[in-house]
């Protein structure tokens, strides 16, 4: 199955960059992410409960990052398995300034913003692959929107040494 889309986040692109790998931000903007854990130079360890339709299993597995080119791009590659089947994906992902959002409050000023984009592969198998490609790739385009709605919310939390 292919993935793409955009996503804007309210951040400047070296912000964004750096929430993009922080394990504890992504482990709270991941749905159903139960842990991420450092076990490698950029890779790292996943436990996450996954919910489709009337299935739903824990899914253990690896993310790594490769490709790095800070702040512009990197690559994400993503290995699970669990009861209800499997998941293997790769993905790019480009960040881009964006046009600039007014900010209005007391003061009104101009804040940076950013196009995070992405485009990949996704294999499903196992019990998950038999619910259907459809219902697959709506839920997955739901939790990629729940995943970036999270992450904006969560960009405004001060970096972490």
């Amino acid at each position: 199955m292919k993935i793409s889309g955009s996503y804007v986040l309210p951040i400047a692109p070296e912000r964004a960059y750096q929430i993009l790998q922080d394990p504890a931000i992504l482990a709270q903007a991941m749905p159903g992410c139960e842990s991420l854990e450092k076990i490698g130079p950029d890779e790292y360890g996943m436990k996450m409960k996954v919910l489709l339709a009337a299935l739903s299993g824990q899914f253990e597995g690896r993310v790594r990052i490769t490709d790095q080119s800070p702040p512009s791009s990197f690559r994400l590659i993503v290995e699970g398995s669990g009861r209800i089947g499997f998941l293997k994906g790769e993905g790019l992902l480009r960040l881009s300034p964006a046009a600039t959002i007014r900010v209005l409050s007391a003061a009104p000023s101009e804040a940076p913003s950013t196009v995070v984009s992405y485009e990949g592969d996704a294999q499903v198998g196992g019990t998950m692959a038999a619910v259907g490609q459809r219902l697959i790739d709506g839920t997955a385009k739901m939790m990629i929107k729940k995943f970036f709605d999270k992450l904006a919310s969560l960009a405004s939390l001060p970096a972490s040494p």
